[in-house]
């Protein structure tokens, strides 16, 4: 089933970002929003009275200067900060990190191509240009946090972060479910990660629908190729959405 067959107007749709809808880069600001995407979703979330959502691993502010001037509900820093539809922030309650930027700045120092990226509440080791450091850059991340209290260590593309242990996109996913526009619809997440899984996981419990973009094994029911994929899938469910009165 494509998008356009199980996207109707009593759905709410969230969202990753990275990797989702915009195709991984090497360095973090280097990602390139297409144009056309941010037409689709205005056009969804007019569509879906405005029951759409990004939820992400970066902060909101990132969010929005990569899709100004949308304004969409967000989640950011997998869910440890986060704005609804009314355009009020929820922050979670986040811990020291100084021990674990210690041990991250340390290693990036040591090797060259390694990236530290500060975020609210978490910090995040990027790897993905010194990739034979995966072992070494998780090993230490791990490390850090285990003499951390109250972090957990997520593992993603070619990244380890350290984040409020009570932070996660299922959470999110669930926060927002509480909240009009969003109460009452059936969900659908669209992610690409291993840090996607347990929002695949939270909205299949609630009888909506994983959807998993790029290879490797995933909870997910469905599967989408590549973001390219995805957004024509996005621009197709425009085009062929349903009319309310179908």
């Amino acid at each position: 089933m494509t998008l356009a067959e199980i996207l109707y107007p009593s759905c709410a749709l969230f969202l990753d970002f990275d990797g989702t809808m915009v195709d991984l880069a090497p360095q973090p600001s280097a990602v390139h929003v297409p144009q056309p995407l941010l037409a689709v979703l205005r056009e969804l979330s007019a569509y879906l009275d405005g029951a759409v959502a990004v939820i992400s691993g970066r902060p909101i502010t990132q969010i929005d200067a990569f899709l100004r001037p949308l304004h969409l509900p967000v989640a950011g820093v997998h869910g440890a900060e986060r704005r609804g539809v009314d355009g009020a922030v929820h922050l979670l309650h986040t811990h020291p990190l100084d021990h674990v930027q210690e041990a991250a700045c340390a290693l990036a120092a040591d090797h060259p191509g390694l990236l530290v990226e500060n975020k609210r509440g978490s910090l995040a080791l990027h790897y993905r240009q010194r990739p034979e450091l995966e072992s070494l850059c998780l090993s230490t991340m791990q490390e850090a946090v285990n003499e951390s209290p109250g972090l957990t260590l997520l593992r993603g593309k070619m990244v380890a972060e350290a984040k409020p242990g009570g932070a996660s996109k299922g959470r999110a996913i669930e926060d927002f479910l509480g909240e009009a526009p969003f109460a009452g619809r059936t969900p659908i997440f669209i992610g690409d990660d291993v840090t996607d899984e347990v929002g695949f996981s939270t909205v299949q419990r609630l009888g909506g629908i994983g959807v998993k973009v790029g290879e490797g094994p995933s909870v997910a029911w469905r599967r989408v190729s590549d973001p390219t994929a995805l957004r024509r899938e996005l621009e197709a469910a425009v085009a062929r959405r349903p009319t309310r009165n179908a």
